[in-house]
């Protein structure tokens, strides 16, 4: 018998058999007779499987000749047809050969979405072709349907149905018709008028404040008055960020009182949901007439920089940085030549202004940039009233200059 008979099919014919020295064998009496020559590897597969079927006693016989030891083997015992599969699987990972097991891609390919750009354009999907970017087509019809609806539709509707329009465009319509209403509107502070009123003050020692009004404080002010609790806990998540917890009356009515004696109040000129459509309701519900206040535009802060005001502003002056920003921001003034008596940082929202009030007296200033969210608001009219300087609720302008998108 073969030395390949006690081996699988593939063991005995398809792996390649290294032969062993004499003298390896000699001191290895129990190695397989396949490590001799190439006697048993040669056989035919007639041969092999007929081995194989001889059963238990096979595996006892031997062929002359099948390599060195041999004659000295110990009987091994016969290989059930479940272990000669592992073997199998054993050796092939040991011969190097590869695995004959499922391949990634091969039997089951990728399958393409209808967002695939490798889809073919010509299918067609629910009676129409696919579309290579959905989202971005279904934000772009959205985005249409509400400008219609908030513009065009609103002319159709207030166009008697008898008529037919003149080819004009709703941007001049809405023109003639900001004509008609001009004489009902409230003149607002410009940059320049805003500049010189804070530059008077600072130069006769008289106190200003410069507030501005933008969502995150309308939000506050509205608190129970316009809005419940529930809607500002959903429409004001932020208001922590800016310094509020919600519900918050006592922050409200801070900020109400502040805004009334505040010299220049910005407003928002934006006519989004929480800018200016919440503006006159918050106004009404705390009793302030829009004419009772000097009011400029809420982006003042950045107008005093587009109109080359702020640095003639900042010149000359000693100036108070308060502030979660104020370190970065007084270092970003002193290396432009700008002389910065003090800094406080950080303002913990509105509830922290007590303590930021009672650092403010220690410093000499006579302007206060302030960058603290909502309470900027009550600091500045605080600071203007108790200590009769003047102060700039600063917002985000803060931030700009640090990164430097807005240079000085």
């Amino acid at each position: 018998m073969n030395a390949g008979a006690g081996k699988s099919p593939m063991d005995a014919g398809n792996r390649p058999v290294r032969p062993v020295h004499a003298s390896a064998a000699a001191s290895r009496p129990s190695a397989r007779s396949a490590a001799g020559g190439g006697a048993g590897a040669a056989k035919s597969d007639v041969n092999r499987i007929s081995a194989v079927a001889a059963g238990p006693a096979a595996e006892t016989q031997r062929t002359p000749g099948t390599g060195a030891g041999s004659a000295g083997a110990k009987p091994r015992k016969a290989k059930s047809p479940r272990s000669e599969g592992k073997k199998r699987t054993s050796a092939r990972k040991s011969g190097g050969l590869k695995p004959r097991g499922r391949r990634k891609g091969r039997r089951y390919p990728a399958r393409q979405s209808a967002a695939n750009p490798q889809q073919p354009a010509e299918q067609v999907q629910d009676g129409g072709p696919v579309r290579d970017n959905y989202q971005e087509n279904a934000y772009t019809a959205g985005y249409e349907l509400g400008l219609y609806e908030g513009g065009e539709l609103l002319l159709e509707q207030a166009i008697p149905s008898h008529l037919l329009l003149p080819e004009i465009g709703l941007r001049e319509i809405i023109a003639m018709g900001t004509e008609q209403i001009r004489h009902l509107c409230q003149p607002l502070m410009d940059a320049h008028q805003v500049f010189a009123e804070m530059e008077a003050a600072i130069a006769e020692q008289r106190p200003c404040s410069v507030v501005r009004l933008g969502d995150g404080e309308l939000l506050t002010l509205a608190q129970g008055g316009v809005y419940d609790d529930a809607t500002i806990q959903r429409e004001g998540g932020f208001l922590p960020y800016a310094g509020v917890h919600p519900p918050d009356t006592g922050a409200r009515d801070h900020l109400a009182d502040a805004v009334r004696q505040a010299h220049i109040v910005g407003v928002p000129q934006s006519r989004r949901k929480h800018f200016q459509p919440l503006l006159h309701p918050v106004l009404r519900s705390h009793r302030l007439a829009p004419a009772s206040l000097r009011m400029t535009s809420s982006a003042v802060n950045y107008s005093l920089h587009q109109a080359g005001l702020l640095n003639r502003l900042l010149a000359d002056k000693r100036l108070l940085v308060i502030g979660n920003a104020a370190p970065a921001l007084a270092h970003v003034f002193g290396q432009h030549g700008f002389h910065v008596t003090g800094m406080i940082s950080p303002v913990r929202g509105v509830d922290d202004v007590e303590r930021v009030m009672n650092e403010v007296r220690g410093f000499d200033f006579n302007l206060a940039i302030v960058s603290a969210g909502i309470a900027a608001v009550i600091l500045c009219v605080r600071i203007a009233h108790e200590l009769g300087k003047t102060a700039l609720d600063f917002g985000h302008m803060a931030d700009g200059i640090i990164r430097g998108k807005y240079t000085l």
